[in-house]
């Protein structure tokens, strides 16, 4: 809804006619893409703090002396007073808790979780517990390693926003400004700005300038976009 907006806003300020949205539709697919993947990438970075949690929770758990399987139940009691019953985490821990008192082994769960979430940090704790699980490793160990560069991973991430905090507003206000520009010119100049409209030039001249707006605001989307 929030990119079909911006398309029919961009295609009346832009043309002033209805057949201009054929022209805009591809503002509006990349558009939604932009916003699918900024949606998706803080989806992702509040699961990795999620799984980082479940990880120090399972290590306490088996810290005390309980079995890995035991562990994963106890953390799915913990993460459920952290986070509501609707978050990720929390659904793909009862999940797995019902697997496990079906008598499935873990090392089967984790690796079903892992290939669900399709994250790498998880496909990597999979791996390695059910190596270790399997020749006896030192399970507190692999858990606290997982769960310390999870949290590096976080760090980093968070500094790394906190520094384009600034330039990632700025970004937005210079998407901005355009549209605030030629709306306040058909204000404040109708006569001026009618010349653009309804005919061949005008059309060309906009059709110019919204290209160039196009192509800046994915030059500046990549620019402040920095993959940890």
């Amino acid at each position: 809804i929030k990119a079909g907006g911006i398309s029919v806003l961009t295609g009346w300020l832009f043309y002033h006619e209805l057949w201009s949205l054929i022209i805009v539709s591809p503002f509006a697919v990349w558009m939604y893409r932009y916003m699918e993947s900024a949606k998706l990438e803080q989806k992702k970075s509040e699961f990795l703090l999620q799984f980082k949690e479940m990880t120090e929770s399972v290590a306490s758990a088996l810290n005390v002396g309980y079995s890995a399987e035991n562990a994963f139940k106890e953390a799915g009691k913990e993460m459920k007073i952290l986070y509501p019953d609707s978050t990720l985490i929390n659904r793909e821990l009862e999940y797995m808790v019902r697997k496990i008192r079906l008598q499935i082994p873990l090392e089967q769960i984790l690796h079903e979780f892992a290939e669900r979430v399709e994250l790498e940090d998880v496909k990597s704790f999979s791996t390695v517990f059910a190596a270790a699980k399997r020749s006896g490793g030192d399970m507190m160990a692999i858990i606290h390693n997982t769960a310390t560069q999870i949290g590096e991973k976080i760090d980093v991430k968070r500094e790394i926003d906190i520094i384009l905090a600034a330039k990632r507003f700025e970004f937005k206000i210079m998407c901005v400004i355009p549209y605030a520009m030629i709306l306040y010119m058909q204000i404040s100049f109708p006569e001026f700005m009618q010349s653009l409209y309804g005919n061949v030039i005008g059309i060309g001249v906009m059709t110019t300038c919204l290209g160039t707006y196009v192509f800046a605001c994915i030059l500046g989307a990549k620019m402040i976009k920095i993959e940890v």
